[in-house]
């Protein structure tokens, strides 16, 4: 089943989105009652890349779900027998009992598609301990502190399988686009695999828009 998404629109004017009516739209409860689509962090070209990758991805992991536009995007095009981890601990919530952001997101995601979906509310430095599965699409997707990316780097990284992928969002200036050059995943991006001379067996393989692919290195 396909769901409509409310995209990033690069480069479009803000005035409406400062209005008071929209910031009230803007909250999580409208989407879970759908009156209004789920809104994306990202672009439609950067959705159609995600999905490209999770159509050949057995085993995919989104760290940071917000919504769920994103990971229903995964859901709707990766194999219905594949697993699709969704970690997020949603804990901004002003009422936890409610939490129409997870809400939202868990209305988004089962709207698409039929892979088997494992939603997993903790932190990732949390959800790692214990994570024994090879993963082949890893979607970096949450806190974006410069230090946080690298540390979900470090910590899930070596789970990914050899010409596995992983997707750093919000980490390449792009014309008329939202990053500036001190965005935590940028300045990663930049220092371990533009600036460095080693990466580890990785490369970067492909870039749209926010979005920049690396791909583990096969030795087969």
């Amino acid at each position: 089943m396909k769901i409509d998404i409310q995209f990033v629109q690069t480069g479009a004017p803000q005035v409406a989105a400062n209005s008071w009516f929209r910031r009230k739209l803007d909250h999580p409860f409208f989407a879970w009652t759908g009156l209004r689509p789920p809104i994306a962090q990202h672009t439609l070209a950067e959705h159609e890349a995600l999905m490209r990758y999770a159509s050949k991805a057995r085993v995919v992991v989104e760290i940071g779900v917000a919504e769920g536009a994103s990971a229903a995007g995964l859901r709707a095009a990766m194999p219905s027998d594949g697993g699709l981890y969704l970690v997020d601990p949603f804990h901004l919530a002003r009422v936890p009992a409610l939490n129409f952001l997870k809400r939202a997101a868990r209305r988004a995601v089962n709207a698409a598609g039929s892979a088997r979906t494992h939603w997993i509310e903790s932190f990732s430095q949390v959800a790692v301990r214990g994570w024994k599965s090879r993963i082949f699409f890893l979607l970096c997707y949450g806190d974006h502190r410069e230090e946080a990316v690298e540390r979900d780097w470090q910590d899930w990284s070596p789970f990914v399988r050899e010409a596995g992928v992983v997707a750093f969002h919000d980490a390449r200036l792009f014309p008329r686009g939202w990053p500036t050059p001190d965005y935590g995943p940028v300045r990663f991006i930049d220092r371990f695999f533009r600036k460095s001379q080693v990466a580890g067996g990785w490369r970067i393989i492909e870039e749209v828009d926010s979005l920049v692919f690396v791909s583990r290195e096969d030795r087969s």
